[in-house]
């Protein structure tokens, strides 16, 4: 699967700004993802978004905050 095809709601990380969030959407060229703890938005490359690891997925779980 391609950064591109990321669903939403999938748990992933830019790794360009090495964050943690959610695909909340698609807009033009971007994958918009939210962070785990919430708040605001941001847009995502979606050539360097991948989907988190079990382990990425635990932490913020476990801790409630992005690694």
């Amino acid at each position: 699967m391609t950064a591109a095809q990321q669903p939403e709601g999938a748990l992933v990380v830019d790794t360009q700004r090495d964050r943690l969030g959610y695909v909340m959407g698609h807009d033009g060229p971007y994958v918009q993802l939210r962070p785990v703890t919430g708040g605001c938005e941001w847009d995502a490359d979606p050539d360097r978004v991948r989907r988190a690891t079990d382990g990425e997925r635990q932490k913020a779980i476990l801790s409630g905050r992005a690694p």
